[in-house]
């Protein structure tokens, strides 16, 4: 996180049964796990939906279709005690690779080298504040999102 610099990023929420797929995290100075979708910075030139299929890339090795655009967030926060300041394009997509479905738990790998955990969380568990999704606003859009979802399996 560069400080005073506003960020760019692209998240995607992917979906399975009542889960979603998301990272989690650990802020050490308020010994407070979160939960965040996967992605990542958007690169000078780069649009948010060519940068999410990047990092999907990346970071887990995984191409990704049907994506679709849910909204973007402006996300101010502290993590670590710092403070951060981005603008978040929310998408949507499928793996083209099945298996990541099947998969309870796995790794990804940041451009440093660090590893993160990724699991499949029952989106219930954001929904009652059960668990902590970010960014903050997310979870309006993650509720819009489910009700398409469940629409179309009707």
């Amino acid at each position: 996180m560069r400080k005073g610099q506003i960020r760019p990023i692209s998240i995607c929420l992917f979906s399975k049964n009542d889960s979603i797929l998301v990272c989690e995290g650990f802020d050490e100075v308020k010994q407070d796990y979160f939960y965040r979708p996967i992605g990542g910075g958007i690169e000078y030139g780069e649009t948010s939906a060519d940068a999410i299929k990047r990092e999907v890339l990346e970071e887990i090795g995984a191409e990704i279709k049907n994506l679709n655009y849910l909204g973007t967030i402006e996300n101010i926060f502290t993590f670590n005690g710092d403070l951060g300041h981005e603008v978040v394009f929310v998408y949507d997509a499928e793996f083209v690779d099945t298996s990541f479905y099947e998969k309870t738990a796995f790794l990804g790998k940041e451009d440093n080298g660090s590893t993160f955990k990724l699991l499949w969380k029952p989106y219930g568990d954001f929904i009652k504040s059960e668990l902590r999704l970010v960014p903050e606003e997310l979870c309006s859009i993650l509720q819009g999102y489910l009700e398409e979802v469940l629409a179309d399996e009707r």
